[in-house]
C-alpha cells in the first residue's frame, strides 16, 4: 500500500500530499482551490471537533450558528478588518441564473442583481456583532460566550489540502464582556485550551506566544497563538486567540448599562482553530510507512486482522476476535475486525500502517493453540507476541495505547527541543536557518521596519513573542539595535 510514497528527506512537499491522498483523508475537488474531506480524513476532524466541543462547553461556552453571507458594508466598518480580508473575499452580486437564448447554457440573469453584495464569510465578527447588538442591553446578559463551528471562504491562489484552501472549516469563538480584564482572562484561557488539546491529544508540543503588531489579526488590540514545529523545519500557526478590546463594540454600537447606571461598550475576544490542525497532525508525526495517528484522535484505535486458510480457521479465528471486540469496546477503546477475504494480510497489514491505526492484532491459528496474539505498534513498529492469560486483554490495550500515545509527543518534544536555536549574529542567523531550520531564538528590535526586512531577505518571520518569554537586554540580530528580549523566528506554513 505504501509502496512508492515519496520520502521526506526527498521532497516533503511530495510526501505530503500524496500523503493525504493514499491515506483516503483529502482530494483535490472539481472546485478550484476547494478540497473534498473523505470519510476517514473527516472522521479524524470528527475526533478533534467532540474533544474540542467538550472542552469549549466545560468552560461554559454554548453553540450557534450564524450567517454564510455577510453585507458588504458590515465589512467596512471595522477599517483595519476589511483591510486584512479585502483581498480574499469572494462576493456574491446576483440571485438568478437563467437559460441564454441562443441556447449556449446557462448565465447570469442581468436583472437580478443584489441591492447590496454580500461577501461570502472570511470569518463572522462583524455578523455577529451586529447580532450582539439586539442580544446585549445590560450587565445582566454578560459574558455572552458563543462558539460556532462552520465553514469559511479565503480565496487562495496557492493551495494546499488541508493547510491551504479556498474554503475550509474550524470553528469560531466570539465572546462579550463587561470588563477589558474579564476579555484578557478569556483570550488567555482559550489559548491555553488550544495549547491543551493539542498536547494533549494530538500529541503535538506547541510554544504559546503573542504576535507581533505586524501579525496581528485584523481589527484586534492583541493576537496570542499557538506555534508548532514540523517535521521540515517550519513552523505551524496551530490556533489563535484574539483580544478584540473594544474595536467591533464601537463599529457595531454594542453597549450595555452597567451595575452603576452607566452606558459602556462591552469588551470582545474572538478565537480559532480549522482543518489545517489536520495538516500539522500529519506532518507533526507521519513517517515515510504513512500516518502515524495518536491513540486519542485515531478513528480506529486498534485492528484486528486474522490469518487463516479455509473456512474452519477463520470461524474459530473469528470467535476469539469477538471476544476479543467485546471487552476493548466495553473499556471505550475502538477496535475493527477485518475479515475481508478480498485483501490478504500481508495488504492489511501494509493498508493499516498507511493508515496510522495505532495497534494491530493478529491472530492466526498458531495463536489459537497457544492462548496467545500477535501485537503490531504503528509508532515504532515493534511487534510483541502477549499471552492472554496473563492480563485482562483491555487492561494491556489501554496501557499500550497510553504507552504509544506518550511516545508520540516524546518524539515530537524532543525533535522541537533540537529544532530551537539561540542565534546572536546575523551571519549566524541566516547561516543556522539556511542549514538547520527550525525555531531560532534571537533579539529584535521591536521595530516592524527590522521585522519586514528579515522577512524580505530571508522569508523567516517572527512566528511569536514566548508568553515566558525572559527580559533579557541585547542587541538586535539584524539592526544591531537595542533589544529587550528574544523572539522566535521561522520559516513558516
Amino acid at each position: 500500500m505504501s509502496k512508492g510514497l515519496p520520502k521526506r528527506s526527498e521532497d516533503y512537499s511530495l510526501w505530503y500530499n500524496e500523503l493525504v491522498k493514499r491515506a483516503d483523508l483529502a482530494e483535490n475537488s472539481a472546485v478550484r482551490g476547494c478540497m473534498v474531506i473523505k470519510p476517514y480524513g473527516y472522521s479524524i476532524w470528527e475526533k478533534m471537533q467532540a474533544e474540542l466541543d467538550r472542552m469549549f462547553k466545560e468552560t461554559g461556552h454554548t453553540n450557534a450558528y450564524f450567517p454564510l453571507f455577510i453585507p458588504k458594508s458590515f465589512l467596512s466598518k471595522e477599517a483595519s478588518h476589511v483591510e486584512g480580508f479585502a483581498k480574499e473575499c469572494a462576493v456574491v452580486t446576483h440571485y438568478r441564473l437563467k437559460n441564454a437564448e441562443d441556447g449556449s447554457g446557462v448565465i447570469v440573469d442581468p436583472e437580478a442583481k443584489l441591492e447590496e453584495e454580500l461577501i461570502v464569510r472570511p470569518t463572522s465578527e462583524t455578523v455577529i456583532w451586529s447580532t450582539y447588538k439586539n442580544w446585549i442591553q445590560s450587565y445582566r446578559d454578560l459574558p455572552l460566550l458563543v462558539n460556532q463551528w462552520a465553514n469559511v471562504v479565503r480565496w487562495e491562489m496557492r493551495t494546499r489540502l488541508f493547510l491551504r484552501t479556498a474554503e475550509f472549516l474550524w470553528q469560531e469563538g466570539h465572546t462579550a464582556h463587561a470588563t477589558k480584564e474579564e476579555a484578557q482572562a478569556e483570550t488567555a484561557q482559550m489559548l491555553n485550551i488550544y495549547a491543551q488539546f493539542a498536547e494533549e491529544f494530538m500529541a503535538m508540543p506547541v510554544v504559546k506566544g503573542r504576535k507581533t503588531e505586524n501579525e496581528r489579526f485584523a481589527g484586534a488590540d492583541d493576537t496570542l497563538c499557538i506555534e508548532a514545529m514540523m517535521q521540515d523545519g517550519k513552523a505551524l500557526q496551530a490556533g489563535t486567540s484574539h483580544f478584540l478590546g473594544q474595536n467591533f463594540a464601537k463599529a457595531f454600537d454594542v453597549k450595555f448599562a452597567t451595575k452603576e447606571g452607566g452606558l459602556e461598550y462591552v469588551w470582545g475576544t474572538s478565537w480559532g482553530v480549522s482543518t489545517r490542525l489536520m495538516g500539522a497532525l500529519i506532518m507533526a508525526h507521519s513517517d515515510d510507512n504513512g500516518l502515524v495517528l495518536p491513540p486519542k484522535l485515531a478513528p480506529i484505535q486498534v485492528v484486528i486482522v486474522p490469518i487463516y486458510k479455509g473456512d474452519d480457521q477463520l470461524n474459530a479465528i473469528s470467535e476469539k476476535a469477538k471476544e476479543i471486540m467485546v471487552a476493548l469496546r466495553k473499556a471505550g477503546i475502538s477496535v475493527k475486525y477485518d475479515d475481508r477475504d478480498t485483501h490478504k494480510p500481508g495488504w492489511k497489514f501494509a493498508e493499516y500502517e498507511l493508515k496510522g491505526v495505532p495497534l494491530r492484532i493478529g491472530i492466526g491459528p498458531r495463536d489459537l493453540e497457544n492462548g496467545t496474539i500477535e501485537l503490531a505498534r504503528r509508532d515504532n513498529l515493534t511487534k510483541e507476541t502477549f499471552d492472554l492469560s496473563s492480563q485482562a486483554i483491555e487492561e494491556k490495550i489501554g496501557n499500550l495505547l497510553t504507552e504509544i500515545q506518550d511516545s508520540i509527543y516524546k518524539k515530537a518534544f524532543d525533535f522541537r527541543e533540537e529544532k530551537i536555536t539561540e542565534v546572536n549574529s546575523w551571519d549566524e542567523f541566516q547561516t543556522t536557518l539556511e542549514n538547520k531550520g527550525g525555531f531560532l531564538s534571537a533579539h529584535w528590535d521591536g521595530s516592524s521596519e527590522t521585522e519586514d526586512k528579515i522577512k524580505e531577505l530571508t522569508k523567516a518571520t517572527i512566528r511569536c513573542i514566548p508568553l515566558d518569554q525572559k527580559e533579557e537586554s541585547g542587541t538586535c540580530v539584524f539592526s544591531g539595535k537595542p533589544s529587550k528580549g528574544r523572539v522566535l523566528f521561522a520559516k513558516a506554513y
